[in-house]
């Protein structure tokens, strides 16, 4: 019988798994002094495991490239943060570091150095990969894109609610993979409070890294309202933003789409001042009847009703609301809508391009 290595627990770690956990709870406590100063800060076991990788080390295995389109996906909608975080939900446990790690050592206090945080991103996405094929037998004999697509999908949503999932059971049952990948997929956007426009947009792009979609960017006076949500008005910025991926929230006018490409350029501008952290629109264009149920105001920005008016509500992952809210009011010669307070930051403008500001 061949002896298991620690490698091996550790690739089939399951993330939401309570019994993996208290696996490895239990093989910390029987450390030894001695072993626990190899794991410390100057250690050598430490310096192992902070050691930068070599790039072919971060290549897929069979020769298949699935980590280079998955990492940028992961690290699109997830935001990396170098120093520990509370959960949002508890303001404790479990405390959050790098690109979302979470375990026993994330603690209050623990610092990251940003090679760190990838490298334990890498690890952790061949960790989910490694469950996903015990779930789905087939992976491997896909694209390296669309295993990156299903495996930032566990990532995203855990490997047991990937096994619990109808997308699952349809796939093992022998069903065509596109079509129920672009029937399953676009289900799994909602969190506590319903829909989450994030996760609309993560699902979206998980899936036209699926199906073979590309994102083009174009210029924006090429870009159509009815041109695919996947379009980008800028290199980081789709259509599909402004609508929060929903079709009732498409442009229906050409300048509307002139109106986003300026806001898409100042977004620019902000993403790249914040360290080319992803930037999240939360609210666009409201057409009338949406703007009416929500209760904008009749005059609202986010109407986009005529050319050179047009809003977004914005964050930036990652980064302290209120800073975001000063940069754009020291950068941005038109609308600014205080709303740090209530996590976000209204960039707009409105007809005759006046300087205006305003608290939510």
């Amino acid at each position: 019988m061949t002896r298991p290595s620690l490698w091996d627990y550790a690739r089939f770690t399951r993330r939401d798994g309570s019994h993996h956990k208290a696996f490895w709870s239990a093989l910390d406590d029987a450390l030894t002094p001695e072993q626990r100063v190899r794991l410390a800060s100057g250690g050598d076991l430490r310096d192992i495991w902070e050691a930068q990788p070599a790039e072919a080390s971060l290549t897929a295995p069979a020769g298949t490239d699935w980590l280079t389109p998955c990492r940028r996906i992961v690290r699109e909608f997830e935001g990396c943060r170098l120093q520990a975080y509370p959960d949002p939900g508890t303001g404790g446990d479990p405390w959050t570091i790098g690109w979302g790690h979470t375990g026993p050592e994330v603690k209050p206090g623990l610092t990251w150095t940003q090679q760190q945080a990838d490298a334990a991103l890498d690890a952790e996405l061949s960790r989910v990969r490694s469950a996903v094929v015990a779930l789905l037998p087939m992976l491997p004999r896909w694209s390296g894109a669309q295993q990156a697509a299903i495996t930032s999908l566990a990532y995203n949503i855990g490997t047991g609610a990937l096994e619990a999932s109808t997308l699952r059971r349809r796939l093992l049952a022998g069903e065509d993979p596109g079509t129920v990948v672009r029937q399953e997929l676009p289900r799994w956007n909602r969190g506590g409070n319903g829909v989450m426009p994030g996760l609309t947009r993560r699902r979206a792009a998980e899936l036209a890294l699926f199906i073979g979609e590309t994102a083009t960017q174009q210029q924006p006076g090429r870009v159509q309202p009815s041109d695919p949500f996947t379009t980008r008005l800028s290199a980081h910025f789709t259509l599909g933003e402004f609508a929060l991926g929903q079709e009732v929230r498409r442009f229906r006018h050409q300048y509307q789409v002139h109106t986003a490409a300026e806001l898409c350029a100042f977004l620019e501008r902000l993403r790249a001042a914040f360290g080319d952290q992803t930037v999240t629109i939360t609210s666009g264009y409201r057409p009338p009847e949406i703007n009416k149920s929500v209760g904008g105001a009749s005059s609202s920005e986010h109407l986009y009703d005529a050319p050179d008016v047009g809003a977004v509500d914005i964050c930036v992952n990652g980064a302290d609301i209120n800073a975001v809210q000063t940069w754009c009011d020291r950068e941005w010669p038109y609308s600014i809508g205080y709303g740090a307070s209530k996590g976000f930051v209204h960039v707009g403008i409105r007809r005759g391009r006046p300087r205006v500001r305003w608290d939510y």
